[in-house]
């Protein structure tokens, strides 16, 4: 990655603050650190939504929040308001956990239903708020993710995105991010989960991503910026 590409980095960042603890003090540094550095995004739990849209009204900054977080297992009727009214709080970007039971048994007619139904939310509204949807990749077989991948294709969603964050079974991979490109390509990737340095966040671009989720942004831009790690 040349040095050129290396400063733009900020903008391929969604600035992460999910913690049910995060107060408004929190918040509000967090929208000022994603201002400074040009980031892509903050994506902040529902709470926040309102709040910091309005934080951020006029700035180039989206507003990202999640769905069904983090375990995807809400209906799909939940999800979609859920959508809805993180919407019309000001949210551009949301990030939805998919059904992981449903892609364990291969109910395609499911998957398909819910994120078809969360779609037509998403472009209900101009401009169209852009759907992600996470398929905890480390928890998964490898059968199951290429499932998963293929479904969230073949619904016409363009992002996936790798991990919570949350779950036991860790993060992002490489391997997951190369198999994601692979087995969907027509659709973005976001990794998420455990990427903390300079170093995982130009490898993980390397690999394919299209977007980075990280809580780290900041140092990662920094380490970028000096050079380190």
């Amino acid at each position: 990655m040349t040095a050129l590409e290396k400063t733009s980095i900020a903008a391929l960042l969604d600035h992460t603050l999910l913690s049910p603890t995060a107060t408004t003090e929190q918040i509000h540094t967090h929208c000022n650190e994603a201002q400074q550095y040009a980031f892509h995004s903050v994506c902040i739990a529902a709470r926040w939504v309102a709040p910091v849209a309005d934080r951020l009204h006029g700035s180039q900054i989206k507003v990202t929040s999640v769905i069904g977080f983090p375990l995807g297992s809400e209906t799909t009727q939940t999800k979609a308001a859920q959508a809805k009214e993180l919407i019309f709080a000001g949210a551009d970007e949301l990030d939805m956990v998919i059904d992981l039971a449903a892609v364990i048994e291969e109910d395609a007619q499911a998957i398909q239903y819910q994120l078809k139904t969360l779609l037509g939310v998403c472009r209900s509204v101009r401009p169209e708020v852009t759907l992600k949807v996470i398929i905890e990749a480390a928890a998964l077989t490898h059968d199951q993710k290429v499932f998963a991948c293929r479904q969230v294709q073949t619904a016409g969603v363009t992002f996936l995105k790798t991990s919570t964050g949350l779950h036991a079974a860790g993060g992002a991979t490489l391997a997951d991010v190369r198999l994601m490109k692979d087995q969907a390509p027509n659709c973005k990737v976001k990794a998420a989960g455990g990427i903390r340095t300079a170093q995982q966040a130009l490898t993980f671009l390397e690999a394919g991503a299209d977007r980075l989720g990280t809580s780290a942004s900041v140092a990662i831009v920094l380490g970028i910026n000096s050079g380190g790690n």
